[in-house]
């Protein structure tokens, strides 16, 4: 046995000691933290030090004699390899909203029974089903275990990281007036307090970032407002002096961290305080006093972080523009290595790709871990090669790569696919079907509040055609210089509700995908701008949005059969081109120069 397996199957077993030594029976250990972000710090990834399984999404259930990891399809091919001799099943669910292992756990738990789960990181929402489904079956819940730390030697603590400020120019609305704007918010809910726990919601309100967490710029933090002021509960010795002086004179007092639960146990009893049970944990809603009421509410910075104004848009645009001349130097690079017959893997592009963003104005960091994909690798939408499984460049098929910045002028996400060596009319069918469902999407015009899962299957209808599907969601929100997943909006087969309207301002990814497990994956991937669209009809069936495509990069032609797109199409994909070449030739020269004009070419049949 490999010293990886020994040391999970290790740790499971320490686990096990200890749900009997608590008189457990079960333990649910979700990929939470107690902001339940989704990138987490290293203290709160549990889920993947148990089990092995490296991915970012997953749900891992112990019992006393058995283990399952739950994932959706993304995650089955990587987890079945990451799993195997560990003792961990895989249970397939269909999606990452699901909560099959709710039913999992009713099912074999008997009553009398206890499941444990720390409540510090338990959302609200969850812990309510929870509830529902066990508490019919008389089994007992256990919300003030942390079993974890028993079964996991040197766990880190808490990260230290200094926060700072995102400032102006980029930083376009000032702290006053997102407070304002909050507070108005609260006052038309009728509420005294509003508790926010969520780190991006935090970030932006404050203008403040950090690096707690990997690829966002944000930081650990609770935060409270009341009428008048706002309490920031952070670790001390992350803000320094002159940044505490200036929170100040916006009315925000700094707390430790440590703190928050007892604050808000010693809130009035008359208080009224707005929590989004989406985004709180079991464990805070829980201190509040027994007397408070509460009401339950998305958090009015979730809405207004997604709509960027004019201003965050124009450094959005700017962004993407250093986003694309650095990916055109890369592949500059790229496709004269690999002419020159130089050794390349997928880690070499992930190393050379950071490198050539990193030289642009403006960045911070990258917003997501690379996905480099070749042939098989492709077919995994979560792939990540590491120093211990990766593939080399080298031979025929297909490059899927998945990337993104941090700016402090916005954030970037973007996949392109590209040929390698030869390829076969089978990949150019896949690749032709995926780029027609980003062109329809991209190109649909739609009324304003319309809720984002109603799109979704505008990109998937040139793949259904053909008896196609992804396991994925079309598109997610993006945020401006902030997490690269937000919402409220998503284009995906979720559930709708009211707060997934599309509204002005909103930055979403179009993202269509095919994987053939064992071959190859394709996925290309823009981020879009909501922008006004006016008709010949304007004002008399309301106000109508449409895409402005944000993403500067070329979609690679040599991969397209052009027999499969339309007049339309066609003309859609050169003007997209035209565009790139534009914005982006004043920012490159050479080779990087001389690649981007061979790719922008205009396409013909």
């Amino acid at each position: 046995m490999d010293t990886r397996l020994s040391e999970i199957k290790l740790r499971i077993a320490k686990l096990r000691d200890a749900l009997r030594n608590a008189g457990a029976h079960a333990i649910l250990v979700p990929s939470a933290d107690p902001h339940l972000s989704e990138y987490l710090p290293r203290r709160w990834q549990a889920r993947e030090v148990l089990s092995g399984f490296t991915g970012s999404m997953g749900t891992l259930v112990v019992t006393l004699d058995d283990a399952q990891l739950f994932a959706d399809s993304r995650y089955w091919t990587q987890a079945e390899r990451e799993l195997a001799g560990s003792g961990i099943a895989l249970f397939k669910i269909p999606s990452g909203a699901s909560v099959q292992h709710i039913s999992w756990l009713a099912d074999r738990l008997q009553p009398g029974q206890t499941l444990a789960v720390d409540g510090q990181v338990l959302g609200l929402s969850l812990a309510q089903q929870l509830r529902s489904a066990l508490g019919a079956k008389g089994v007992r819940i256990d919300t003030t275990l942390d079993l974890i730390d028993q079964a996991w030697d040197e766990r880190p603590g808490l990260p230290d990281a200094p926060i700072y400020e995102h400032a102006a120019p980029q930083a376009t609305v000032s702290r006053a007036d997102k407070l304002r704007q909050v507070r108005e918010a609260m006052a038309r809910h009728g509420v005294t307090h509003h508790l926010i726990s969520s780190v991006d919601d935090v970030a932006w309100l404050f203008n403040l970032r950090g690096s707690d967490v990997t690829y966002n710029p944000v930081f650990l933090a609770h935060a409270l407002l009341d009428a008048s002021g706002a309490t920031l509960f952070v670790q001390p010795g992350k803000i320094d002096a002159a940044l505490a002086q200036r929170l100040a004179a916006d009315g925000v007092r700094l707390a430790p961290y440590a703190e928050a639960r007892a604050t808000l146990g010693a809130l009035p009893a008359d208080a009224k305080v707005l929590i989004d049970p989406r985004r709180v944990t079991l464990g805070l809603r829980e201190s509040l006093p027994a007397t408070a009421a509460v009401v339950e509410a998305i958090n009015p910075s979730t809405l207004l972080k997604s709509r960027k104004n004019a201003a965050e848009a124009q450094f959005v645009r700017q962004a993407m523009e250093q986003d694309g001349a650095a990916m055109c130097a890369f592949y500059a690079w790229f496709e004269a290595a690999m002419a020159r017959g130089e050794a390349i893997s997928e880690l070499t592009i992930d190393e050379r790709l950071s490198a050539e963003r990193a030289r642009r104005p403006g960045f911070v960091g990258l917003s997501f871990p690379t996905i480099a994909g070749f042939n098989a690798n492709g077919a995994m939408p979560h792939y990540r090669a590491t120093e211990d499984a990766f593939s080399r460049i080298e031979g025929d098929g297909l490059l899927l790569i998945d990337s993104g910045a941090q700016y402090l002028g916005g954030t970037t996400d973007i996949t392109r696919v590209w040929p390698i060596g030869r390829i076969t009319d089978a990949h150019r069918r896949d690749y032709t079907l995926v780029l027609k469902g980003t062109i329809a999407l991209s190109r649909t015009a739609f009324p304003r509040g319309t809720l984002s899962p109603m799109l979704d299957a505008i990109a998937r209808a040139p793949l259904w055609a053909h008896g196609l599907d992804y396991g994925h969601g079309t598109g997610h929100g993006v945020g401006y210089f902030m997490n690269v997943h937000e919402g409220p909006q998503s284009i995906s087969k979720a559930v709708p509700d009211a707060n997934m309207a599309m509204e002005p301002g909103m930055i979403t990814s179009i993202e269509p995908g095919l994987y053939r497990p064992g071959q190859w994956g394709v996925r290309i991937e823009n981020l879009v701008l909501n922008v006004s669209f006016d008709t010949p009809e304007q004002g008399q069936f309301g106000e109508m949005l449409a895409f402005e495509t944000l993403t500067l990069c070329p979609i690679d032609t040599r991969c397209i059969a052009v027999a499969l797109l339309s007049d339309d199409e066609l003309a859609w994909l050169n003007a997209y081109h035209a565009e790139v070449r534009r914005r982006l030739a004043p920012l490159v020269d050479g080779e990087a120069l001389a690649w981007l004009n061979t790719r922008t070419e205009p396409l013909g049949r």
